[in-house]
């Protein structure tokens, strides 16, 4: 890949701390959406190659699970954020989701050290994205923001990663809770939306983990009605 070529020469021309984040969960109608962030030194730049890591969306669950663990091993810090369904719906009815995503990635910023972030946007306009979230930062640090940047960055990959192991085993534990498969959450899903019926259906409202505030959650609901 070409881009992440260019950037480890650009990385090691300089003692940098790059700080990678990405989302999992933005758009299922089930379950908690999360943000992670992780910092990395410069010459951690090359094992992240080494470990294979990419895109989550390009890496089998198995596969996920075990650099989740290599890639925190070699980070400097990480943090990641759980943002709830009860969360979603309360910060919807008084914002957009865009000011929700620019909030949460400033979050994940704010708690971490580093000389430079780099976001995968939440925006059609990256650009704006990123000024948006560096505007809410308390201390200076420069924010690069990119489309597919998962894809073009490691850390941002590494950051991808880490959101999706979190979210895939929110779902699992969800799984259990409820007794009964909900699928991957996404509307989509046949398995999600057998679920959210079979609920509607015996309880005659949306489960604790449904974003009520979802159309696909509100469309079933007025079926019932």
């Amino acid at each position: 890949m070409i881009a992440p070529l260019k950037y480890w020469h650009e990385a090691l021309a300089s003692d940098m701390r790059t700080l990678g984040v990405d989302e999992a969960g933005k758009g299922p109608v089930l379950g908690s959406m999360f943000v992670a962030g992780v910092v990395f030194s410069e010459d951690r730049i090359f094992d992240l190659a080494a470990m294979g890591v990419k895109d989550s969306k390009l890496v089998p669950a198995a596969r996920r699970e075990a650099l989740e663990r290599r890639i925190l091993d070699i980070a400097e810090e990480n943090y990641v954020l759980e943002v709830t369904p009860r969360m979603i719906d309360e910060l919807r009815s008084v914002m957009t989701m865009n000011e929700i995503m620019v909030r949460c990635h400033s979050k994940v910023v704010s708690q971490l050290t580093a000389e430079r972030a780099i976001l995968d946007a939440a925006d059609v306009d990256a650009s704006r994205f990123a000024l948006r979230v560096e505007a809410r930062l308390t201390r200076p640090i420069s924010v690069i923001a990119e489309h597919q940047a998962d894809r073009r960055y490691l850390e941002v990959g590494a950051a991808s990663i880490l959101a999706k192991v979190r979210r895939d085993r929110s779902m699992r534990d969800l799984e259990k809770e409820f007794g009964c498969t909900m699928g991957s959450g996404y509307p989509a899903d046949p398995d999600t939306i057998c679920f959210l019926q079979s609920w509607l259906s015996e309880t005659g409202d949306l489960p604790p983990c449904a974003r009520r505030s979802w159309k696909t959650a509100q469309r079933l609901r007025a079926s019932l009605m």
